[in-house]
């Protein structure tokens, strides 16, 4: 932690020399801790504000899905690698400023060390600077008789060492006066919670009292500002409310055990970050506007490009023109071409059996709203063509309602029209075969053993049997 605090103690240190005052030392801090991680935040934020824009599709994909949390998943997934949206993206940057925190609480809490880069022997049992307090006078109980005293002596040396510089100058090049000063308090202090104890009512303890109320309000007006931005925020009301409440609490029990100088920091993080979200949210709604108008577009484009060929290929489909796909196998070629012409083989069919029923005077009663077999597939009250004549569609409904109830528990089926004409047919083709028959019994005449002239048969014998002719045995 020392390595890492260090450069944070040098930006402090360099910070204050600049400007003269801790207290706008450590908001000029916050600043820069601010504008280091803005590159990332942007993005992160931008991230953010796009998921919370697409709510309403998830909720789409949600509705469709529900039911299948592993294809809700994958649909989800895929429409954020669509969209460009990672969303663990802004876990990191959220975060990221707890180690600076952290390393900014050791930075103040050891400003001789740490801030100001003095020798740790210096300020050792038997080191330089140990004695020297010692011979001055120095008490850390003249300026803090709280149990966690011990933990900020630097502070509290800091200030002696300030107090009388002079002294101590000559002990480390580096050291150098540090005031704690800032709008009449010393934010070197920590602010005491029992307000019942205090010996006085100045601004001193006023001030100080009210830093960590403060910066636990703006604590919760920041996250309520990044919340807007966080649709999964948005989904989450419990854990929304629970960390709305969490954030601003640990606020609050930070800056009232420790240094007032880490509450001053706290509350200038929260109102850069505010300023940061209503900035960012105005800047990339625009830009977030636009790339919606854009994706509309797209989307609306793309559309009538499927339904014009849609409508191109339903009227391909009615002038009888296929268009080969290029992309179809020759496997499910083989299968269209096979079930195209076994359709034609049933088309045939029917045609010839329709035919061969007209011409035996049987006419099909099946009603509009029956299906092979089924009597009411289309519906009990099914008219053919309710909405291209539109003015008797009311009649005709009502007449096929009253038509389906006189048929209840009667249906006929579809069947019985064609066993009667199976039978018709078989009866007529009979009846033709008997016909054909006489016709060729009466033309046939009869064998009286003479040939043509009436002449007996040359060596025959009428009990004489000659072999049948291949004519004949067939």
């Amino acid at each position: 932690m020392e390595t890492i605090a260090r450069p944070f103690g040098w930006l402090m240190l360099h910070l204050y020399n600049w400007v003269g005052n801790y207290g706008v030392a450590v908001i000029l801090f916050a600043l820069v801790v601010k504008l280091i991680m803005l590159p990332f935040q942007l993005k992160s934020t931008k991230s953010m504000m796009r998921m919370s824009r697409m709510t309403p599709r998830l909720k789409e994909l949600e509705k469709k899905f529900g039911n299948d949390q592993q294809r809700y998943q994958q649909e989800m997934n895929k429409l954020y690698k669509e969209e460009g949206i990672n969303p663990m993206s802004g876990c990191l940057w959220t975060l990221l400023p707890f180690p600076i925190l952290f390393a900014l609480y050791r930075a103040i809490r050891f400003p001789l060390t740490t801030m100001m880069g003095v020798d740790s022997a210096l300020l050792g049992e038997g080191g330089a600077i140990t004695q020297k307090l010692a011979e001055l006078g120095y008490l850390l109980s003249n300026y803090s008789t709280s149990r966690n005293a011990t933990a900020y002596e630097q502070i509290f040396q800091s200030q002696f060492i300030t107090e009388h510089f002079a002294d101590f100058a000559a002990l480390s090049e580096k050291l150098q006066t540090l005031s704690y000063k800032f709008l009449g308090l010393n934010l070197g202090e920590t602010p005491s919670i029992a307000f019942w104890n205090w010996t006085s009512f100045d601004w001193a303890h006023i001030g100080l009292f009210l830093i960590p109320i403060v910066s636990a309000f703006l604590s919760w007006l920041s996250m309520k500002a990044s919340n807007a931005t966080n649709p999964q925020a948005q989904a989450n009301q419990q854990s929304q409310m629970s960390m709305m409440l969490m954030m601003p609490l640990m606020s609050l029990w930070i800056c009232f055990t420790m240094p007032g100088v880490m509450g001053i920091y706290w509350i200038a993080q929260s109102v850069f970050a505010i300023i940061q979200t209503v900035v960012l949210n105005k800047v990339f709604n625009r830009q977030l506007d636009i790339e919606d108008a854009d994706r509309i577009a797209r989307e609306k484009a793309r559309e009538a490009e499927l339904e014009a060929k849609r409508e191109e290929t339903e009227r391909l489909k009615a002038e009888g023109i296929t268009v080969e796909n290029k992309n179809t196998s020759k496997k499910n070629k083989k299968a269209a071409a096979a079930q195209k012409e076994t359709e034609r083989r049933a088309a045939e069919a029917r045609a010839e059996r329709a035919k061969k029923r007209a011409a035996l005077g049987i006419v099909d009663d099946i009603p509009a709203s029956q299906v092979d077999n089924r009597r009411y597939a289309r519906g009990r009250a099914y008219v053919p063509d309710r909405y291209t004549n539109p003015d008797e569609a009311e009649e005709k409904t009502l007449a096929a309602a009253a038509e389906s109830e006189a048929y209840d528990g009667e249906l006929p089926a579809l069947t019985e029209p064609a066993e009667e004409f199976d039978a018709v047919e078989a009866d007529a083709v009979e009846a033709e075969a008997v016909e054909q028959d006489e016709a060729g019994e009466a033309d046939e005449p009869e064998d009286d053993g003479t040939d043509e002239d009436g002449n007996p048969e040359d060596g025959e014998d009428e009990e004489t049997e000659e072999p049948a002719s291949e004519t004949e045995e067939e």
